[in-house]
């Protein structure tokens, strides 16, 4: 399995797409701050949209992944008429703006309320993406072309395909930031230094070895020093405190599978039950008990 794919097993996350928005300018759309673990996210399919000062075009998507509170809007605000709702498929929001229009898919990523804090912790307040021209983001301009699709005209089977497709939204979204990210921050910008790929599959492949720093230096063909030093600029971290991290994840998934406390903790390479459920608690704010039997989503 892939870095990428092994870390987002890791943190699962689940997609909603509910709105599909035509507006033709002028047009406002506000959105209330959400809860923890929330990521409200846009699509323009077609025409543009402004984001505070930053330009929004046909192709691009915008995310806030701490749940800022935001508006885009084209056009004087003040003058926007009020959308309208209409039941659907998806809720289609429209207006009475005579001006050039702009199509929206609407929806937010919901991240586990415990363990989801790791990797939100790793994304920008503010994510853009941006497809139109780019041959690397093929992929994602065809997926959203394909939610428009299904969702303009439902025909036999749309609920179940908008479903499917949008949950493979996240992962998209994610290479491809990847890929067009000058700085990625956190676990992300571990994934992004090619030079540390070997560390990192290591300890994701493996979360239960004992690492050395000197282990992980040589599986990157780097000194203990350079190696320490790149690997702290890239994920604001240690590699300790990252290993820490993917071993309580993978923990987190043992158990959400049923797994006893002991056996989860061979697995990911603590020898002391009690150290384990300390460090789990450190992360996760309550035992390996208590959060196995939490109510879940």
């Amino acid at each position: 399995m892939d870095s990428l794919s092994h870390l987002l097993s890791l943190y699962p996350v689940r997609t909603a797409l509910d709105v599909r928005c035509r507006f033709g300018a002028p047009w406002v759309l506000d959105h209330d701050g959400a809860p923890p673990g929330v990521a409200p996210y846009h699509l323009i399919v077609r025409g543009e949209a402004l984001c505070g000062e930053l330009q929004l075009q046909s192709g691009d998507i915008i995310v806030f992944p701490h749940g800022a509170a935001h508006r885009l809007h084209i056009g004087d605000p003040a003058r926007a008429t009020p959308p309208h709702a209409a039941p659907g498929l998806l809720r289609f929001e429209s207006n009475a703006g005579d001006g050039p229009q702009t199509d929206i898919l609407c929806g937010e990523f919901h991240f586990d309320d415990e363990g989801g804090a790791g990797l939100l912790a790793a994304l920008p307040p503010m994510l853009v993406v941006r497809t139109a021209g780019r041959p690397d983001a093929q992929s994602l301009r065809h997926l959203m072309r394909m939610l428009q699709d299904e969702a303009e005209t439902p025909r036999g089977g749309s609920q179940a395909i908008v479903r499917q497709l949008a949950s493979a939204l996240f992962a998209l979204l994610m290479r491809t930031w990847l890929e067009q990210a000058a700085v990625a921050p956190g676990l992300f910008g571990v994934l992004a230094e090619r030079r540390l790929q070997a560390a990192i599959n290591g300890m994701l492949n493996a979360p239960e070895k004992p690492w050395t720093l000197e282990e992980l230096a040589a599986a990157s063909h780097m000194s203990r020093a350079t190696f320490a030093r790149l690997f702290k600029q890239a994920a604001n971290a240690t590699p300790a405190d990252v290993l820490t991290q993917l071993r309580m994840a993978r923990a987190a998934r043992l158990l959400d599978e049923g797994r006893a406390a002991g056996a989860v903790a061979d697995a990911v390479g603590y020898q002391s039950e009690a150290a384990f459920n300390r460090a789990f608690k450190r992360q996760y704010g309550l035992g390996p008990g208590a959060y196995r039997k939490r109510p879940q989503v």
